[in-house]
């Protein structure tokens, strides 16, 4: 029996180029010998479409998709991801299900049970738990299907299905006591470099614990600020990846399920434990997928001779060509020499088009206007944010009148402790690097230059400042970023106290200094562009914290 698997990349709403690809697949599929496709999570209608689904309409058109894609299914059958109706007269109106089409038809529903609502999950706000359980027969095996969450968590869960009866679901020890011949996983799962190992194990554990193949599907794209790897896997039934699909790209491969069974001496894939290669091809994606799927081609970038402008451009010319980019220097009277050199050659090295507008002139009017209301105060605060406004001003008007986006270049290590300006430098239409911490910024240029020299070596070795105001640096207002990282980690995406943030060695007043920064400029983060994500715990949706709280 040989099985394909569909990794796919889909648009929310795009019903017709999403069924168009998963037809073109099940025709492939069919080419190519396979008696069974499979396809990820909520493909028909792509993930995550949100309040989408309270849409009567949207629910409309993902049916007629799936009798599209059912009546392809001759001589094959397809698992296919996709909303469904909650017959019922109590729950939710929909299933999250994977549809089993086989015979020109829709053959059998099998619903989710285990419904996230944590980071940025929310289903059991659209769809109802499952709590019926049965294996798909097909070509004489049993296949357990199972969507998500349903295989990767084994600890049982409290559901409320009627007024006073509560159950207690395992999916998997449902289905293992049906006696299946290999598990199915449709999923529709983010990706996040401090999850990537973990995830792989858990699909691993389970096929080892059960003594089953297991066919992973998950789908790759990026949809707003989620960014989803690809990445399926075909596990033997000892534990071992026999065969792992693309990541971040579309990828299609066949399997034969008699290999599977008894897979022991086959070759288990291997991986590289370093993240940054992972965190590059995924900003790529991410902003890749994120004009595409908006209609738009060309951005606009400040580029300042720093880092974070630096390597924002490259990943931004990685995705979008440097025919599509504009890089607008901007340097004020207090921006070295080396700064301006180093913008050039940057914008050079990428065959980038590049405007120098010194704001210089405009600072003085600024200054000049306000006069009558600041008197003769010392320098400032407000004397450096009203430099970054300017910025923001002019990128956002060229953005405007070239009918582009503004690329935002904040770090997470700068968002995290409200190091940036509202409407100044933290303009923008999509944050490309908001949840990258800044050490992982310096280690990104190191890879983009493993080969070659782009970003000049001066800017990766100066002493990172916002420069504005005279010899600024990051370090007159921030821990070193090695430290300030560490504490931000422990505090953000391990959601650690400070007493034991302090008791792995921190410093105690900078630990609680830092995260009172961090408390403090939440309302700032509020008014933050869309940050692609790629860590577990990324600032914006998936993050959701009071602005008026005492923590």
């Amino acid at each position: 029996m040989k099985i394909a698997l569909a990794q796919l990349n889909y648009t929310i709403g795009d019903f017709d180029e999403n069924t168009a690809k998963i037809i073109l697949a099940i025709r492939r599929a069919r080419q190519e010998k396979a008696v069974l496709v499979i396809f990820s999570e909520l493909a028909v209608c792509g993930y995550p479409p949100l309040d989408l689904l309270e849409h009567k309409h949207f629910i409309e058109l993902s049916e007629i998709s799936i009798k599209q894609i059912a009546s392809e299914c001759h001589g094959i059958a397809a698992i296919v991801g996709g909303p469904s109706l909650n017959p019922a007269q109590q729950g939710k109106n929909l299933f999250n299900t994977a549809y089993f089409l086989a015979h020109g038809m829709v053959r059998q529903l099998i619903h989710k049970t285990l419904l996230p609502t944590y980071d940025i999950f929310d289903e059991y706000r659209y769809f109802e738990q499952n709590r019926e359980f049965s294996l798909v027969q097909y070509k004489g095996f049993n296949i357990g299907v199972t969507v998500c969450e349903d295989l990767w968590y084994d600890q049982p869960i409290l559901s409320d299905f009627g007024k006073s009866n509560l159950y207690s679901l395992c999916p998997m020890d449902e289905l293992i006591g049906l006696c299946p011949d290999f598990i199915v996983n449709i999923a529709a799962s983010p990706f996040s470099y401090v999850h990537e190992k973990v995830k792989r194990q858990i699909l691993t554990d389970n096929a080892k614990k059960y003594k089953l193949p297991v066919l992973y599907v998950n789908q790759t794209g990026a949809q707003t600020e989620l960014i989803f790897e690809g990445g399926s896997m075909v596990i033997g039934s000892h534990g071992e990846i026999v065969n792992r699909l693309q990541l971040f790209e579309e990828d299609f491969s066949v399997v034969a399920l008699d290999d599977l069974r008894s897979s022991e001496g086959h070759h288990e894939v291997r991986f590289s434990g370093d993240h940054i290669p992972l965190i590059h091809d995924a900003l790529v994606l991410g902003i890749k997928d994120y004009f595409g799927k908006t209609g738009f081609s060309s951005a606009v970038v400040g580029l300042s001779g720093g880092i974070d402008s630096a390597v924002t451009l490259v990943l931004a010319c990685r995705a979008l060509s440097n025919q599509n980019l504009t890089a607008v220097l901007m340097p004020s009277e207090y921006s070295s020499e080396h700064s301006v050199t180093d913008a050039i050659a940057l914008a050079r090295n990428l065959g980038v088009e590049y405007h120098l507008i010194p704001i210089q002139k405009l600072f003085e009017d600024f200054r000049d206007a306000l006069q009558p209301v600041f008197g003769e105060p010392p320098w400032g605060m407000t004397e450096e944010n009203i430099q970054a406004r300017i910025r923001g001003n002019l990128l956002m008007s060229v953005a405007n009148k070239l009918g582009n986006i503004l690329l935002n270049t904040s770090n997470k290590s700068e968002a995290a402790v409200g190091y940036g300006t509202l409407y100044g430098d933290m303009s923008g239409g999509l944050s490309v690097l908001g949840d990258v911490y800044k050490t992982d910024v310096y280690r990104l240029a190191q890879y983009i230059n493993r080969e070659k020299e782009i970003i000049p070596h001066s800017t990766m070795v100066k002493p990172p400042s916002a420069e504005l105001r005279p010899d600024q640096k990051d370090s007159d207002s921030l821990p070193e970023y090695e430290v300030l990282d560490k504490i931000l980690f422990n505090y953000i995406e391990m959601k650690q106290s400070v007493p034991a943030i302090i008791a792995m060695g921190m410093d105690e007043s900078l630990t609680y200094r830092t995260v009172k920064l961090v408390n403090k400029n939440e309302y700032k983060r509020y008014q933050a562009p869309p940050v692609l994500r790629i860590s577990s715990k990324a600032f914006g949706f998936g993050r959701r914290m009071p602005l008026t709280a005492k923590y």
